[in-house]
């Protein structure tokens, strides 16, 4: 290894401590840099403020402007002429959301990863070319709004939201639940069935329509910060111009959530993270019989086991990255790398509580907070079950979904 080679890696490692086998490593400079501002913003900003309103039910807004500010989807020194921001880096990017906070992620990438895939895969060139730049500077605000109050897992048959057309206009009826910044939100990305050819499309309703009713769903025990929605749509107007053109059905929803899968399981995969180097610092100060409990053969059994799931989950999403940046998509490969850094999350927050025992039922040591968050990340953007039958259908070339 060169000498250059070797600092790299160093830092690498030094910047993720539960990136054991250096996948970091495959980041430049530069893209270490930008996520090391982020670094700084959640350290110095966020976290301060995490416990308090997790416990409140409430999302501290004040952190928005200053993620802003670092202009994330489109850093400086990342696209300068022209250049896109290549796929790690923005895996990366939700993998260090998350590993500080899961509704913090959710929040992020409720515009990086779903609003703004849906624009600009499902809106013409000319929509994607317009609004793009608004979305990257978060001067158009949107969010994923796809299920329903009585449809989740089987949305693509059951979608019941309507839209008619009526000369230049769409009239749309229905209902959805659980979408996640609504209420901060300029437009709402609806999708609905359109009454007269019975296909899905999607339209970017504003906030403010007539006819359009946001309720906060409260008394939740996961993504407590996350301002989740329960939405009205009654005989609610919006321009042809208002529909993304390249949304006609559900086959094409069915693009967008392979792209969106894949963010899920970077966010999966962070909070993992979060969760064992939260163990980590514990079982270091914590002392019982006379000595710290990391030098117990158990604790460290359980920290091995955490290290290897995150490990694990982490060259999974990496190699996933990698395929889609070479033009390969596969419905299976998404949704296994969801289902899998899922599971393992599950098992990962579960060890973390563990062996930090009791205290860690407590917002004080942030192993409660991932430990909680992970059921709400566990079942959001495809289940574990939907997920196994897309995998298994590629396995068999049989669809197991009716």
């Amino acid at each position: 290894m060169s000498a250059v080679a070797e600092e790299k890696a160093g830092v690498a490692e030094q910047f993720y401590p539960s990136d054991q086998y250096g996948f970091a490593t495959l980041l430049s400079e530069a893209e270490l840099a930008v996520l090391g501002r982020l670094r700084a913003v959640l350290d110095g900003q966020v976290k301060p403020l995490l416990a308090d309103y997790w416990e409140q039910g409430e999302f501290p807004y004040q952190i928005a402007q200053p993620l802003y500010d670092l202009h994330l989807m489109d850093p400086e020194e990342l696209t300068a002429g022209g250049v896109v921001p290549s796929g790690l880096y923005g895996g990366f990017r939700n993998f260090e959301l998350a590993r500080t906070d899961a509704s913090v992620a959710t929040f992020y990438n409720a515009q990086s990863g779903l609003f703004r895939t849906t624009v600009n895969l499902g809106g013409s060139p000319e929509q994607a070319a317009r609004l793009d730049p608004l979305i990257r500077s978060f001067e158009y605000k949107g969010v994923f709004a796809l299920t329903e109050p009585d449809h989740g897992s089987d949305i693509a048959g059951g979608l019941a939201t309507t839209a008619r057309r009526e000369g230049g206009s769409w009239i749309i009826n229905g209902a959805k639940r659980w979408i996640g910044g609504a209420a901060s939100a300029d437009v709402l990305a609806v999708f609905a069935r359109d009454e007269a050819d019975r296909q899905v499309k999607c339209f970017l309703v504003p906030t403010g329509s007539p006819g359009l009713t946001i309720t906060k769903i409260g008394r939740k025990t996961a993504l407590r910060m996350m301002q989740n929605a329960d939405i009205e749509l009654a005989e609610v107007e919006v321009p042809e111009s208002a529909r993304l053109q390249n949304v006609n059905s559900f086959k094409d929803v069915a693009g967008l959530l392979r792209n969106m899968r894949s963010d899920v399981a970077w966010i999966a995969t962070g909070l993992q993270a979060g969760a064992y180097e939260a163990a980590v610092r514990y079982v270091k100060e914590r002392e019982q019989f006379g000595r710290p409990i990391a030098s117990f053969q158990l604790i460290q059994e359980k920290l091995a086991t955490m290290l290897g799931n995150v490990t694990a989950s982490l060259g999974m999403v990496v190699r996933l990255t990698q395929q889609q940046e070479a033009g390969i998509y596969k419905d299976e490969n998404s949704a296994l790398a969801k289902m899998f850094t899922c599971v393992r999350m599950r098992e990962t927050v579960a060890l973390a509580r563990e062996v930090v025992g009791g205290n860690g039922i407590t917002l004080d040591t942030d192993v409660a907070r991932f430990h909680a968050d992970a059921e709400a990340v566990y079942s959001y953007e495809g289940t574990h079950e939907i997920n196994a039958l897309i995998a298994g259908r590629a396995i068999t070339g049989t669809g197991a979904f009716r």
